[in-house]
């Protein structure tokens, strides 16, 4: 008989479409209660069947806490043993990121986590991250935007499903309470290890746990966690149908040119309220590289400035960004990041195996045998540069290029092909690397769309014997 809590989260998984498509998951595991049970629960769903996907275990050292740290990090590799999954460990530098780029520790651990579970994921052909968030973290997470001010996106809070880097995160454990996963493991018998700086209240997120929730709770009606939780899940299809409804708008009202998004100013001041301003983000985001930093202040103004038609005042905004209105069409423009543009390039034969000179820098092409190919593949400091395919699912001559208009590849975990453009859109690559795009294609198709996904035709199997390991090394 299924456990209560293992049927909760696997109906969770089905409702959200949670790790669909996917041939691998690499499961966030830090040790500590939350990510043990995601370990345990999605091992006996994948027991069952209810999963298919292969999981790998990732382990992030964020050497904060010394000999703690390096004790969480062993407990992780040892349990990824005893269960007989693979398991990838990464030591990263916070404070360190945190004095250079003048962050709080919170901010530098989330961003230098996040980027190496991405590298990680893509070094194990893993198109899902698993990540161990359950009710109690998403009503902390709530509390903490309303406290620094939030709209109807942020009462979402955390997404069960939500795409990242050209990849996939998920927290399947949403379902759940931290009791009912603290009794789960008891129930089981299962270890965890305790992070005493959970309880450090000089931690924005510890004080709105042990003592703003708290309180809260004792003049609420009813739990109040369970209630933040309805409201994340109301918030969220509100949210899911103004996304639809701008996606609908943005193929209608916007142009992107090469420095600007031009909008239709009449279409946008129709629109209703919450899908202009959602256009309105979604066209500063992509000027600006992923950070528009626009408040309601501002939406107001743009948005009155496309009802006033031409002749409207001219707008500063955050980032460099202005908006203008001339004749019909609403421009927003400027907040361009500094990046360097590869030259259009024709298509450039690899030597397999070999180096070549291309795209500004070199290309090295190496050919191995399997078994060499998971002892490098555990390696840490792996990046999103080197990538494995089966070579004799590859057909050479290998070439290199750049993006062509109608570039279309099968996505590594995916069904079907999709066209390169959209599926960078969709999976919402960033603008700066989208435009560094590089193409590597057989002598029939597109195998790797460098640096950020590989095709599903090429990639490594249980019957692989050989394998082409290319690298691409930049000046």
């Amino acid at each position: 008989m299924m456990d209560p809590l293992e049927e909760t989260v696997a109906g969770f998984i089905r409702r959200h479409g949670l790790f669909a498509g996917a041939a691998r998951i690499l499961l966030a595991v830090s040790g500590g209660a939350d990510s043990i049970a995601l370990l345990h629960v999605l091992l006996a769903l994948k027991t069952q069947g209810r999963i298919e996907a292969d999981l790998v275990c990732a382990h992030i050292n964020h050497r904060l806490r010394g000999p703690a740290s390096d004790a969480d990090e062993q407990f992780v590799v040892e349990q990824a043993d005893q269960l007989g999954l693979p398991v990838v460990t990464r030591s990263v530098e916070v404070r360190a990121r945190a004095r250079s780029h003048d962050l709080s520790l919170e901010t530098a651990a989330r961003q230098l986590r996040l980027a190496s579970l991405a590298e990680i994921a893509r070094r194990r052909q893993c198109t899902w991250i698993g990540t161990g968030h359950q009710k109690n973290d998403n009503a902390e997470t709530l509390v903490q935007r309303l406290l620094r001010g939030t709209g109807s996106r942020g009462l979402a809070g955390i997404r069960p499903g939500r795409p990242f880097d050209g990849l996939w995160l998920a927290s399947p454990l949403l379902c759940a309470t931290r009791r009912e996963i603290v009794q789960y493991l008891a129930s089981r018998a299962l270890r965890w290890r305790e992070d005493q700086t959970n309880v450090d209240l000089a931690y924005t997120r510890n004080y709105i746990r042990h003592r703003l929730l708290p309180f809260l709770q004792q003049g609420a009606r009813g739990d109040l966690v369970e209630e933040l939780s309805e409201l994340a899940a109301s918030a969220k299809r509100l949210a899911d149908r103004v996304e639809r409804e701008t996606e609908q708008a943005w193929s209608r009202l916007v142009s992107p040119t090469a420095d600007a998004i031009v909008m239709q100013a009449s279409g946008l001041a129709t629109l209703p309220e919450l899908v202009a301003v959602e256009l309105i983000r979604r066209a500063a985001v992509t000027l600006t590289a992923g950070g528009s930093e626009l408040a309601e202040p501002h939406y107001r103004a743009i948005l009155e400035c496309a009802r006033k038609g031409p002749g409207g005042k001219r707008l500063s905004l955050p980032r460099g960004l202005t908006v203008r209105c001339e004749r019909e069409h609403l421009i927003l423009s400027g907040g361009m990041v500094h990046r360097t543009h590869p030259p259009p390039m024709a298509p450039t034969a690899l030597a397999v195996p070999g180096k070549t000179q291309a795209t500004g820098g070199e290309i090295e092409a190496r050919v191995l045998q399997r078994n060499e190919v998971e002892a490098v593949k555990l390696a840490r400091d792996k990046d999103p540069f080197i990538e494995y395919f089966d070579l004799d699912r590859v057909t050479l001559p290998v070439t290199v290029r750049t993006r062509r208009p109608g570039d279309r590849f099968q996505p590594l975990g995916m069904a079907g092909e999709k066209k390169v453009g959209k599926f960078l859109t969709t999976a919402k690559v960033p603008r700066d690397v989208r435009e560094r795009i590089l193409i590597f294609a057989d002598r029939d198709r597109i195998i790797w769309i460098c640096p950020v996904r590989i095709s599903e035709q090429a990639k490594i199997t249980d019957r692989t014997r050989h394998v082409l390991q290319l690298m691409v090394r930049h000046p």
